[in-house]
């Protein structure tokens, strides 16, 4: 109530930008102090064993995490996990340092409860990144890299596994992300042809510098056609590939209630939030007919509450990431969502979210 009524319409009279940066840099402030930040871990989670999650060879203690694009550069992950996140995804992170597309570009579509960004993997670059990473966290946190704006296509794989090297030893899971829409040339390599050696050199990277195994997932676009995502989904599988993560963004703009002249006014970017629902659980959908459960799944996209949230369970997913509806429903959305998506199994005749994972896909 606090956040919907008092907060959100402050931060909401700023740039979304500079809105994030308040907020954001607020959060991190206050939860800096360890003491602070496990008791409000402690009053988010109420820890219950319903909602832990067996998943890429990590217990998460719920499957509800924050997608990447939030803490682009790894500087707040554990306050982030105090407020209820069962994982949090840094990034996207790139080799190099870069300041990303000019501003103004990120955008919010209130009455669609949606964004659009044209951000362009703004971040520090994986150096500063690693040094950030604490191995001592509480946090389970994910690492997810793109590609170097300044380096051309045909140097990717090195630009991604130079990434892979500097922060191999901080992620307890590895994104490879192909499907943002705002570096050019990116989504040319969900193409199997072109993805397939770039996540080869990542796996061999990642081997050869964490000294154990760190789980590697690929990031796809909800804009692939049909036989793009299946030959993706055969590709995770022929490759031991531990993951794939559906969707990110979406260049489209149907449906929207925000008038078109408006929408078309903000200019080109990604977008995410509520109308991405559709999409996101048709890619999820085909991915789980596709793979079942011999990889994991997260599914993120237009996922605002527990219902929908146990949905992507029911298609096949074992976690899920919420991004877009944080930004408008604030931090107590990842406890709100975990207690109705067990709200929602034991409504099924399910015990567990594990129990509903272990079922037959619908």
């Amino acid at each position: 109530m606090l956040y919907r009524y008092v907060l959100r319409p402050l931060l909401y009279a700023l740039p979304p930008e500079v809105a994030h940066a308040i907020a954001f840099g607020a959060l991190r402030f206050f939860l800096a102090f360890p003491p602070l930040r496990a008791l409000v871990r402690a009053l988010a989670f109420r820890k219950d064993p319903a909602l832990e999650i067996d998943a890429l060879g990590l217990r998460f203690p719920s499957p509800v995490g924050l997608a990447a694009g939030f803490d682009k550069d790894a500087k707040g992950y554990d306050a982030l996990g105090a407020t209820g996140f069962g994982f949090v995804e840094v990034g996207t992170i790139t080799g190099e340092p870069q300041p990303g597309n000019p501003k103004p570009r990120l955008f919010r579509l209130v009455e669609d409860r949606a964004l659009i960004n044209r951000m362009g993997f703004n971040n520090e670059g994986a150096a500063r990144a690693a040094a950030r990473l604490d191995r001592k966290r509480k946090t389970i946190v994910g690492v997810n890299i793109g590609k170097s704006k300044v380096v051309p296509e045909e140097q990717a794989v090195e630009d991604y596994v130079r990434s892979a090297r500097l922060l191999a030893r901080y992620a307890d899971y590895f994104v490879v992300n192909v499907s943002s829409p705002n570096t050019p040339g990116l989504r040319n390599l969900q193409a199997v042809e072109k993805l397939e050696p770039l996540l080869r050199a990542v796996r061999q990277s990642l081997d050869a510098h964490a000294r154990r195994h760190v789980p590697l997932l690929v990031k796809i676009a909800p804009d692939l056609a049909d036989s793009d995502i299946d030959a993706v989904a055969d590709l995770a599988v022929s490759l031991g590939l531990d993951g794939i993560i559906a969707t990110n963004t979406t260049v489209r703009r149907d449906d929207l209630n925000t008038p078109r002249e408006v929408v078309e006014a903000l200019g080109s970017g990604g977008l995410s939030g509520a109308p991405l629902r559709p999409r996101s659980l048709e890619v999820l959908r085909r991915l789980g007919q596709r793979v079942g459960r011999r990889i994991t799944l997260i599914s993120v996209g237009g996922i605002e509450d527990g219902y929908e949230a146990f949905r992507r369970i029911k298609a096949g997913a074992s976690l899920v990431q919420v991004y877009t509806s944080y930004i408008y429903e604030g931090p107590g959305l990842p406890a709100k969502i975990a207690r109705e998506m067990l709200e929602a199994a034991r409504k099924e005749g399910y015990s567990s979210i594990a129990e509903a994972i272990g079922a037959d896909l619908s």
